[in-house]
């Protein structure tokens, strides 16, 4: 079922008031109304004015409208969530109303229309609803960046949110607000944070949603994660990978003593176990050596690489290539 955006059919933004939203309703019912107008589809575009201007002249239905709609853009794939036919129907017919007695124009209502508002109460006095219902908040989501750091000890931070907020006459605008959060250990990059009741208000007596903090990691100039497993690429001279050596290193917790084995090369994964992001299962840490050169930009420099040359004289690093096409 696509979406349908009713501000846009109307021709008013989200702000608009309802002063707004009925001027722009009479200018377009006189335009299309099928007695009077010559307009092509004038009948279909009639009908779909006048269920815009239905929901969005009665503040609790534009209330939920826009509660369910924040995220939606006309012809997007629309299905209310589960607990919205239940809750408002139920809460609709207990105070005594009839399904489809709430319809303005008593044209039939599109299946998009019909979704949102089957079963709820809409008898109407001065262009307001008689009776509320009661709808659960809708849960919304935002994403956040943290460090990698973050997730290994845990952190408290603030979160700067723009979100619609209803005001006494209906109409929704947009308010700043600041939401403290917990970081918890270990949390991986893909995952969310769920903070209970922080979601979109509810309608009427409707408890508010959850807004889900969906984590990413921020760039890191040393580490880089897969799961809970964390990976460092760690810088080594030719002597040290063909001798072997012991080197100090950094980590997320702190600076470690490495041992690297002789005779290896880039690519070589030395593990650390159990010392990646924290968890009931903790992932690991790993050091992918890089072979690095040093520069020869000194005579001595040169000298030391004819001599290794000349030590090295049948030594062929492209030997795995040969008889390839």
């Amino acid at each position: 079922m696509e979406f349908k955006d009713y501000y846009e059919t109307v021709g008013v933004t989200r702000d608009a008031t309802p002063e707004d939203i009925k001027r722009a309703y009479r200018k377009l019912a006189r335009k299309f109304h099928p007695d009077v107008s010559q307009e092509k589809n004038a009948e279909a575009r009639f009908k779909e004015v006048s269920e815009a201007y239905e929901v969005l002249s009665d503040p609790d239905k534009r209330a939920a409208y826009d509660q369910l709609g924040a995220n939606y853009q006309a012809g997007q794939d629309f299905r209310p969530p589960p607990e919205w036919a239940g809750s408002h129907a139920s809460s609709s017919r207990s105070r005594g109303f009839r399904e489809g007695q709430f319809s303005a124009q008593g044209a039939d209502h599109s299946e998009f229309f019909e979704s949102l508002f089957r079963g709820m109460g809409g008898s109407r006095h001065g262009g307001h609803s008689q009776d509320m219902f009661d709808m659960h908040g809708q849960d919304q989501h935002a994403k956040i960046q943290i460090s990698i750091e973050d997730s290994y000890n845990g952190a408290t931070r603030t979160l700067q949110l723009r979100t619609p907020q209803e005001s006494s006459d209906g109409r929704v605008q947009m308010q700043d607000r600041s939401i403290e959060f917990v970081i918890p250990k270990g949390i991986r990059a893909g995952q969310h944070i769920r903070l209970a009741g922080q979601g979109a208000p509810g309608v009427g007596q409707g408890s508010p949603g959850d807004l889900y903090l969906d984590v990413a990691f921020l760039p890191h100039q040393l580490y880089r994660t897969e799961g809970h497993d964390v990976y460092m690429d760690l810088p080594v001279a030719p002597w040290e990978a063909a001798l072997g050596a012991e080197v100090e290193a950094p980590t997320p917790t702190g600076r470690v003593e490495v041992k690297i084995p002789a005779g290896s090369a880039t690519g070589r994964k030395l593990r650390l176990k159990g010392r990646g992001l924290p968890g009931k299962t903790p992932g690991d840490f790993y050091y992918v050596l890089q072979l690095t050169l040093p520069p020869a930009d000194t005579d001595a420099a040169k000298n030391a690489y004819q001599g290794m040359a000349t030590a090295f004289k049948t030594f062929n690093p492209r030997a795995q290539l040969e008889g390839q096409p």
